[in-house]
């Protein structure tokens, strides 16, 4: 019977302590509001708090107010048969050109949907901002590899560049904005994929505006680490091994092209990432530092990948990246 009673006491201690860690993180940040939201460190406990009702997820599809107008399937580009489209969101009150902020979806660059980041493309039109965002050619097999997707969002801010008399936004002031597989391609995006000041071909022409500011969540930053030349995703993506085209995964890899000319940059990613190391956005840091490009780090403690997805740190992020815009976009 002690043995039992042992057990039956351990057992319920037990409870107890996991109860109160799990509690913790809220409590830290209640205590803590204007620190970013900690989160659980494994991701285990992080689903059981988002299960249990301690974390609330976000609205993923929440309804367009009749203060924005919602356009949608803008063709901006088609190419063997397949129409890639933008949707934008535009404050009905607008009395001149706004900045645009273009969201690029995620999905490893084999899923995911334009309405995806209808979770910051509502609440940034509401603050007077015009929102965009893009649909880019998935990887599927052996189809649509690298470079598909670059040269996609390459082609998008090319036409965000033309269009903004059109749609009432400023061309200079424009944004990209992602989330892993996108915060990579917003990186390639507003660093000038395949561009360079020190070498830029004959066929690459000198355009006339520039992204304003960019905004990588947890994205990949280098594609020629031993971590990431071995991943599937990007082996995938590349649809070649490393030591087939070692040339291609640099090729792909942000940093190849991050120069003193780029525009300013604010990283978000949680310290828990299992998927994209944080050790991307630390080398990333560390390249814009060393250039003297203005940048916003935020490592958000004990939080996974695609850590948005819970409203405390998808909260967070909007605030941080709303004070980012107001500086370097109004």
């Amino acid at each position: 019977m002690k043995i039992v009673k042992f057990i039956l006491i351990g057992l319920i201690g037990l409870l107890l302590l996991s109860g109160v860690l799990l509690c913790f993180p809220r409590i830290w940040s209640a205590l803590t509001p204007n620190r970013a939201p900690l989160g659980y460190f494994f991701e285990t406990p992080t689903y059981v708090a988002l299960y249990a009702g301690l974390e609330k997820m976000i609205e993923k599809e929440p309804l367009v107010p009749s203060t924005i107008q919602e356009i949608k399937n803008i063709e901006y580009k088609n190419i063997d048969s397949t129409s890639l489209q933008i949707d934008m969101y535009v404050p009905r009150n607008l009395t001149k050109p706004a900045p645009l902020l273009v969201f690029i979806h995620g999905g490893a660059w084999a899923h995911g949907k334009r309405s995806d980041y209808l979770t910051y493309l509502i609440p940034f039109a509401q603050q007077g901002y015009i929102t965009a965002t893009v649909s880019y050619r998935l990887v599927k097999d052996s189809m649509n590899i690298y470079p598909a997707c670059a040269e996609d969002i390459s082609d998008a801010v090319k036409w965000f560049f033309q269009n903004g008399e059109k749609y009432g936004y400023d061309p200079d002031r424009i944004a990209l904005i992602g989330g892993s597989a996108g915060g990579h391609l917003s990186l390639l995006g507003a660093y000038g994929w395949r561009q360079s000041t020190k070498e830029k071909p004959d066929s690459i022409p000198e355009l006339q505006h520039k992204i304003k500011a960019v905004v990588d969540i947890y994205g990949p930053y280098d594609l020629t680490t031993p971590y990431s030349r071995t991943h599937r995703l990007v082996t995938r993506l590349i649809g070649h091994s490393y030591e087939e085209k070692p040339e291609l995964y640099l090729e792909a890899s942000p940093m190849q092209y991050l120069d003193q000319s780029d525009p300013p940059t604010m990283i978000l990613h949680g310290t828990a990432d299992n998927l994209v190391p944080i050790s991307q956005s630390d080398s990333l840091k560390v390249h814009l530092d060393k250039l003297g490009i203005p940048n916003v780090y935020c490592r958000v403690p004990g939080w996974p990948h695609t850590m948005d997805l819970a409203q405390r740190v998808n909260d967070y992020s909007r605030k941080q990246m709303s004070d980012f815009f107001e500086k370097h976009l109004k």
